[in-house]
Parts: structure tokens; C-alpha cells; sequence
């Protein structure tokens, strides 16, 4: 195993780039925690695939998306993972030339951000079964129906 296999400390963390220049640095955010290096790659492929397809526009040509996706896009890189991350530069001619589906381009299915532990789960069910408990006094005035 790799260096860039091994999981990191913190976990991996995505960065998204402005193509057009409007961030500071290019940078717009950084995305993480991944627990696994694949999870990462895979979020930020997904990314990358959408940001071309909202840069398509019907009729227009592979050349022609790939300069609107360099002007306007997003790019997305593993941060800290060399050769072992997911390049864009390696899928682009393919990404412009065909059309993805909705499923190629989910990446917020994959976001880290959206996913929940199940302890978390629980300990919400359980704070909202205290919340529901009617501790609170009865306010007639915002009850009022008439």
C-alpha cells in the first residue's frame, strides 16, 4: 500500500476550484471528511461530471464545452493524494463528448456532509422524545382559531 492509500489522519478532503477565476486562489471550498480514498475520488469525479454538463448547451460540440467547462466550471481535486486521486484531465475528452446521466452526476448522494451516523440518529430521536413530552405551558393566545 501507497503512502496515498493509507488512510489519512484527519480523512481526505476535496477541493473545489473555480474555473473562472472568482475565488480567492481559485479555491470556492473544501469538502470532507472521506474516510476512504475511494469515496473521495468518486465524490469528486461526480462533481467534475456535473460542472461539465451544466457548462453544456444543446448542439454544442466536445470543443465547445471543454472551453465553456475551462471558462465557467468547477474542477475538483483530492487533496494530499498525487498520482492515487482522481484527475480530471484524465476524463475530460470523454466527459465533454458524451452526455452523462443523472446518476454520473449525483456527487451530493456522495457528499460527506449529508451523511449521518447512526448514533447521531439516535440521539436525536431520543432529544426529540423530551421535546414532545408537553413541557411546554399552553399559550391560548397562539391557538387562537377565531
Amino acid at each position: 500500500m501507497s503512502e496515498t492509500e493509507a488512510p489519512q489522519e484527519q480523512g481526505w478532503k476535496v477541493r473545489i476550484l473555480d474555473l473562472s477565476g472568482g475565488a480567492e486562489d481559485n479555491i470556492v471550498e473544501e469538502v470532507g471528511v472521506f474516510h476512504d480514498l475511494a469515496h473521495a475520488n468518486a465524490f469528486a469525479r461526480a462533481y467534475v461530471r456535473d460542472s461539465v454538463e451544466r457548462c453544456r448547451t444543446p448542439g454544442a460540440s466536445a470543443k465547445d464545452v471543454l472551453s465553456v467547462w475551462m471558462s465557467f466550471g468547477e474542477d475538483a481535486v483530492v487533496i494530499d493524494a498525487q498520482e492515487d486521486g482522481w484527475h480530471s484531465a484524465n476524463e475530460l475528452d470523454d466527459f465533454t463528448a458524451t452526455p452523462a446521466t443523472p446518476m454520473e452526476r449525483d456527487w451530493r448522494t456522495l457528499d460527506p456532509r449529508r451523511l449521518i451516523d447512526a448514533e447521531e440518529i439516535s440521539l436525536t430521536a431520543d432529544d426529540s422524545d423530551e421535546e414532545d413530552a408537553g413541557d411546554e405551558p399552553f399559550d391560548p393566545g397562539l391557538h387562537n382559531l377565531h
